[in-house]
């Protein structure tokens, strides 16, 4: 699938994948990389060295930190691939140097799917 650049690099690995946005802010634990937003689809589970999936983000511009943060502590993404990337979002995978790709039908992925992003290249493969 192609897409749209948003932070250049690669990253291959086991998507988990949400219908959902995702709030960084109150949404993942910063240290851990769990999703601890209550009643959210992913809730409890770790986007540790995940391809995390997912439409947008939302909530505080905040959540960019957060992405930072989570990639300073070791538990973050190894990469995104959004519907829509808007700012929150798109400044926290550029400040922490995570690959992220957008405009992509994230319906065509599957939890648990293997997938490689090529963020420089704006392109999504599932293995």
């Amino acid at each position: 699938m192609k897409g749209r650049t948003i932070s250049p690099g690669k990253a291959e690995g086991v998507a988990i994948v949400s219908k959902e946005p995702i709030g960084f802010y109150g949404g993942i634990d910063i240290n851990t990389g769990v999703v601890i937003e209550k009643g959210h689809p992913l809730e409890g589970k770790s986007v540790k060295d995940k391809i995390l999936v997912f439409p947008c983000g939302k909530g505080s511009t905040v959540g960019s930190y957060v992405i930072y943060g989570l990639k300073k502590n070791g538990v973050a993404p190894a990469g995104i691939i959004n519907e829509e990337t808007e700012t929150i979002v798109a400044t926290g995978v550029i400040l922490a140097g995570i690959p992220c790709v957008d405009h992509i039908d994230i319906n065509r992925i599957h939890d648990g799917a293997h997938v490689i992003v090529d963020a420089t290249k704006g392109t999504v493969e599932i293995k």
